[in-house]
């Protein structure tokens, strides 16, 4: 239908498409533009949900066996552009804390594992994938966009959630990701 060829009244339908994907926009559906703060949120949120998902190799990864680690749990797509441009960073900081209690489990969301895999023979990551092929995952942990991430402590507690791509590298973020190891206090008055 041309909007334009036919009455004023007929662009309402227009208009409200237009309104509507706004709105989800607004809601998180659909990844942020722009993200206005590029730093950690602390979680104030529920008690952390389960994780317990096979990697793509097979083996069944249970986010209760990484406690006394700090874990980023990243949900994640091949398909999406901002969870790709954020993967290297995640490795960059894995290897930051080579030798520390910490641990990146990429959650792949959605996604068959011949695609995961496809993805991995492109761009090999240093830590464990996981896969979410029903997207189960995804509503337990009330995932609204990709690329989403969380920082549990060593008590397996969520402490921070960032929704959007962010520098895993960044001064502020890595830090206040090392002062979760169990150690950082004894480390800091040394």
């Amino acid at each position: 239908m041309n909007c334009v060829a036919r009455g004023a009244s007929q662009r309402v339908p227009a208009a409200g498409w237009l309104l509507g994907l706004v709105l989800l926009a607004l809601t998180g559906w659909v990844q942020p533009l722009c993200a206005q703060d590029k730093q950690l949120k602390r979680w104030s949120g529920e008690a952390t949900p389960e994780l317990k998902l096979k990697d793509v190799e097979g083996r069944l990864h249970d986010l209760r066996e990484y406690r006394g680690k700090v874990v980023l749990v990243n949900f994640w797509a091949t398909w999406c552009e901002p969870c790709r441009d954020e993967l290297p960073s995640m490795m960059r900081l894995r290897q930051r804390f080579a030798g520390r209690p910490f641990e990146v489990l990429a959650v792949d969301a959605g996604e068959g594992e011949a695609r995961v895999k496809e993805f991995l023979q492109k761009m090999p990551l240093s830590f464990p994938v996981l896969l979410d092929t029903d997207s189960a995952a995804m509503r337990d942990w009330k995932v609204r966009g990709l690329p989403a991430s969380f920082v549990v402590d060593a008590t397996g507690q969520i402490r921070y959630s960032f929704l959007g791509e962010l520098d895993w590298m960044d001064a502020r973020t890595s830090g206040e990701i090392g002062a979760l190891f169990p150690d950082a206090a004894q480390r800091s008055r040394k």
